[in-house]
């Protein structure tokens, strides 16, 4: 299922792209986040507990606003991003923050990570859109068993994968549940703003929660919690409806599951 490395390099260019866009968006609204906003959504924050003195590295961290928010909780963090523009911003918005001593960022391959990263951690954490990127859930869950110190827990809130099986404006099932093949497509704008002019292709894969489990348990992770939602925190779909910060398919509110988030604990 994995196209050689040319999704590695077309992925990297569509997110540097993207975060140039993004660092200046209101979806993400750098100017509050500097002010005090934790990025942090109540899904993941349930799972995460205190933050206090922990050591934790964050995969796929985008421009580092949630590893910054985990630095301001009180965590030793490392980020880990594809993208050479985000981690850039990433350090910058550190050094900004004078938070460079609590968190550093590194530029790499998720599956690289290893070969550039010597620590163990307490938590791994991953949130929102990102192991959709990855063609193969087997090399990610070996990297997350890696890195994870015995007694730790992974934690971990994505978009749940019914979500991905629509159309761009779920009006039809475009896309199988499972991970049949690589979602090879022709990209315009993004999520922050859909009517940017950038343009990239982009590789992604789904990936059904049977796949996400079961690679975490045949590192020996044993899952402790698992929670379905059907509304995103997140207002970055098409034909969302707003109820009290949270944002559902107008016309599926209460019927889709668009979010889900997990905790798992690697034995002593």
């Amino acid at each position: 299922m994995e196209p050689n490395n040319d999704y590695l390099t077309a992925n990297k260019a569509l997110w540097n792209k993207r975060t140039d866009i993004h660092v200046n968006s209101a979806f993400y609204d750098v100017p509050g986040f500097l002010a005090g906003n934790n990025s942090l959504k109540e899904i993941e924050l349930s799972l995460l507990g205190d933050m206090a003195n922990t050591n934790l590295l964050h995969l796929q961290c985008h421009f580092g606003q949630d590893t910054l928010s985990l630095a301001r909780m009180g965590a030793q963090v490392t980020g880990v991003d594809l993208s050479d523009t985000a981690i850039a911003q990433a350090n910058a918005l550190a050094a900004q923050m004078q938070l460079a001593k609590q968190a550093r960022f590194v530029c790499c391959d998720v599956y690289n990570a290893p070969a550039h990263i010597n620590d163990r951690f307490d938590t791994v954490f991953t949130s929102y859109g990102t192991i959709g990127w990855l063609p193969d859930l087997h090399k990610w869950a070996e990297v997350i068993g890696h890195f994870l110190k015995p007694g730790g827990h992974f934690v971990m809130a994505d978009f749940h994968p019914v979500v991905w099986m629509f159309d761009d404006y779920f009006k039809t099932v475009a896309y199988s549940y499972f991970n049949t093949e690589a979602l090879i497509e022709e990209t315009t704008g993004t999520y922050t703003d859909r009517n940017s002019n950038i343009k990239s292709t982009s590789y992604s894969w789904n990936h059904p929660l049977s796949d996400i489990i079961t690679t975490l348990t045949a590192q020996g992770l044993q899952l402790q919690v698992f929670r379905e939602f059907d509304y995103s925190p997140y207002n970055c779909f098409n034909n969302t409806i707003e109820k009290n910060g949270r944002f559902y398919i107008q016309g599926m509110e209460g019927k889709l599951p668009m979010v889900y988030a997990f905790k798992f604990f690697k034995p002593l």
